[in-house]
C-alpha cells in the first residue's frame, strides 16, 4: 500500500538493478559517479567513504573521525564532503584522489551541514539542515559564508529530527532544495555571480531528500522513509519509478551515470530503512542501478 501522500500519484516501474549491498544498519548517505563509472559513497555514520567499481566491488576510499554526509568533486577529481569532525563539530573536507584526507573548513556557526553542490570551479553551495541556510564553500580562498538563509529552508520544528534542507542541485539559472521536513522542494532563482533569488515553493506534499536532474529539467528524488524514486516533470507532476520491492529501501541520493554507456541510468543509494523499518525490519543497504532513458544533466565544476 502506498503512504497517503503518494497514494494517488502515477506509477511507471523502470528497469533496476541491484549493483552492490552493505550490511543492513549501514547509513549510506551520498553518492557521486566519476567519469570512469567508478561511484564514491558516504557511509554516514561509519565516517567512510566507500569506492565502488561499476562491477560492484567495494574498497575503503577514505575515512575520517567523525561523520560524512555530501559530497561533490573537484576539478583535479578530490572529493568536497561535509559532515562533523570527532569533536562534532561541523567540518568541509577535501578527500584527494588518493584518498588523503584534509580538514579543508570548520563550520562553528553550522549546525548540520548536508547536501553539496558545485555552482563554479572552486565554489559549492552546503545546505545546513538545522540552521535552515545555506552556505557558500570557496576550496581556493578556503571560506565559508551565509549564502542564504531564510524560513522556507528551515524546520518548522526545531527539536524535530528531520532535517529541513536536505539536498540541492543546480539546473539552469535555479537552485532546487529539498525541505524533507517540512516535505517542500524550493525553487531560488540565480542572478549576477550566483547571488540568491528569493525562494519559492515549486512542489508540496513530495518527501524528498537528494536527487538529480536529466537533460530535460525533470528531477529524480530519492524519498528516503517511503521507500521510492520519484520522477517530478518540469510541470511539477510526480509519478513514482521504483519502490522497495525493487531495492529502493530507505533511499536517500540519486546520480547519473558518467560513462558514454551509462548517461540514461540513475544509481541509487539507501540505508535499509533505518529511520522507518519495513514489516520485515531493516534490510540491506543497497546502490540500485535504474534506466530512466534521458542522460543526466551536467554539473558545473564535476
Amino acid at each position: 500500500m502506498l503512504p497517503p501522500i503518494y497514494a494517488d500519484t502515477p506509477i511507471e516501474l523502470a528497469p533496476a538493478k541491484i549493483i552492490t549491498s552493505f550490511p543492513a544498519n549501514t547509513f549510506l548517505e551520498n553518492l557521486a559517479i566519476a567519469a570512469d563509472g567508478t561511484i564514491f559513497v558516504t557511509n554516514h555514520e561509519a565516517g567512510k567513504i566507500v569506492r565502488i567499481t561499476p562491477d560492484g566491488n567495494q574498497q575503503l576510499h577514505a575515512s575520517v573521525e567523525g561523520k560524512v554526509s555530501g559530497l561533490a568533486f573537484t576539478l583535479d577529481g578530490g572529493l568536497v564532503v561535509t559532515g562533523w569532525n570527532a569533536d562534532s563539530l561541523p567540518v568541509v573536507s577535501l578527500v584527494a584522489a588518493d584518498g588523503a584526507v584534509e580538514t579543508l573548513l570548520t563550520l562553528p556557526d553550522s549546525i548540520f551541514l548536508n547536501g553539496i553542490t558545485p555552482v563554479s570551479d572552486t565554489q559549492y553551495l552546503a545546505a545546513d539542515s538545522y540552521r535552515g541556510a545555506i552556505w557558500l564553500i570557496d576550496i581556493d580562498q578556503r571560506r565559508s559564508t551565509i549564502w542564504l538563509e531564510h524560513p522556507l529552508l528551515a524546520r518548522s520544528n526545531p527539536e524535530n529530527v528531520i532535517p529541513a534542507a536536505n539536498g540541492l542541485k543546480r539546473f539552469g539559472n535555479f537552485l532546487y532544495v529539498s525541505n524533507t521536513e517540512k516535505m517542500l522542494l524550493l525553487r531560488i532563482g540565480l542572478g549576477v555571480d550566483n547571488e540568491p533569488g528569493e525562494p519559492e515553493i515549486f512542489v508540496e506534499q513530495t518527501n524528498i531528500d537528494d536527487f538529480a536532474f536529466d537533460v530535460e529539467g525533470n528531477l529524480y528524488g530519492a524519498t528516503h522513509i517511503y521507500n521510492s524514486v520519484v520522477k517530478i516533470a518540469p510541470d511539477g507532476s510526480t509519478t513514482i519509478i521504483a519502490q522497495a520491492e525493487q531495492g529502493v529501501i530507505g533511499s536517500t541520493a540519486v546520480a547519473f551515470g558518467q560513462t558514454p554507456s551509462d548517461l540514461t541510468a540513475i544509481y541509487v543509494v539507501m540505508n535499509g530503512g533505518m529511520f522507518l523499518p519495513p514489516p520485515t525490519g531493516v534490510v540491506a543497504s543497497n546502490i540500485v542501478r535504474i534506466e530512466v532513458s534521458k542522460a543526466g544533466y551536467p554539473l558545473v565544476g564535476k
